[in-house]
């Protein structure tokens, strides 16, 4: 199908308008964030109307709400927006010392508060004008993540949940079980029937959205008993806290984890696979030289953090008393 004459009849300025529109669901607020008049805008929504044979945007009292159309319409363009951004950020050459882009990253908060700050700070002396952006993934952009990676520049996450994507293996942690300080486990030591028998506190517990640790305790015919799923390493232990429940979290989120007074790391009564972490990307970027700048650079901060992981274990540290 040849849509390059439907596309030449399009003015693709209206996407930028369409956008501000969805998002801000006001002519004037929209007018305001594109430093346009009200006027402009107005000529912009009215045509848009024409174009979709739908109001987009409908009066309810004082304010707008988007119609159904408009509500489907809103990922797809903030998507083809952002596409198109990456399209003319492309250089031929790349040269990170005077390079003004911005890369996107998904990831979890484990991984917000471990490598992220390390890959900012070795590019802050590098590239001084490159931005990130790094997103909180979720199950559905893991689920869905061949097409959420077109519109991204990767997502950190560890091996076992996504097939036929390219990767770069990052780092290994370990996983510890946290507890209360007054847990009767912590005195007497942990073993592998408590396991069974305690109050956990989950990250994920769906079909696709696990951790592999606790997916380890079903193929050894342990089924704990949940009794809160937080999709949040970070915020586990305000839920273990003063509390007899347990939970698990990697050993590197240990020493940046809320609420490390009254909380206990312990080592897993069993062998614990450890966690692979890798930066998948779409094929689409394969051949980008900034990409290949931006795998680098992650590269760099996962050997950083594997020589402080290391030093760690050697130490037995960090563990919160």
């Amino acid at each position: 199908m040849n849509t390059t004459g439907s596309l030449s009849r399009l003015d693709l300025n209206l996407l930028i308008s369409l956008d501000a529109l969805l998002t801000e669901r006001s002519v004037s607020r929209a007018a305001h964030r594109l430093h346009l008049s009200q006027p402009s805008l107005s000529a912009a929504l009215a045509r848009l109307r024409t174009h979709f044979s739908d109001p987009l945007l409908v009066r309810r009292g004082n304010s707008h709400d988007l119609s159904p159309l408009a509500l489907r319409l809103v990922d797809q363009v903030s998507a083809t927006l952002e596409g198109a951004r990456r399209i003319f950020e492309e250089q031929a050459e790349w040269d990170p010392a005077t390079a003004n882009r911005e890369f996107s990253v998904y990831m979890s908060d484990y991984a917000l508060c471990t490598i992220a700050p390390v890959v900012a700070r070795i590019a802050r002396s590098i590239a001084p004008s490159v931005r990130f952006r790094f997103l909180l993934h979720s199950p559905a952009i893991v689920d869905d993540a061949s097409e959420q990676l077109r519109n991204v520049d990767g997502i950190v996450l560890p091996h076992g949940y996504l097939t036929d994507l390219p990767f770069l293996d990052l780092w290994q942690d370990d996983w510890m079980l946290i507890a209360s300080a007054d847990n009767p486990i912590v005195e007497r030591g942990v073993e592998l029937e408590d396991l069974g028998a305690a109050q956990w506190v989950y990250t994920f517990q769906t079909r696709t959205a696990f951790t592999s640790a606790s997916r380890q305790l079903q193929y050894m015919g342990i089924e704990p008993h949940i009794a809160a799923v937080v999709e949040s390493f970070h915020a586990l232990p305000l839920f273990v806290k003063d509390t007899d429940r347990i939970g698990l979290v990697q050993r590197g989120l240990l020493s940046s984890l809320p609420a490390q007074d009254g909380i206990v790391a312990l080592t897993p009564p069993f062998d614990v696979v450890p966690l692979a972490n890798a930066l998948w990307w779409h094929p689409v970027h394969r051949g980008d030289p900034a990409h290949r700048w931006l795998r680098d650079l992650f590269a760099q901060a996962a050997a950083s953090l594997a020589t402080d992981l290391a030093r760690n274990r050697k130490h037995n540290q960090p563990t919160p008393d």
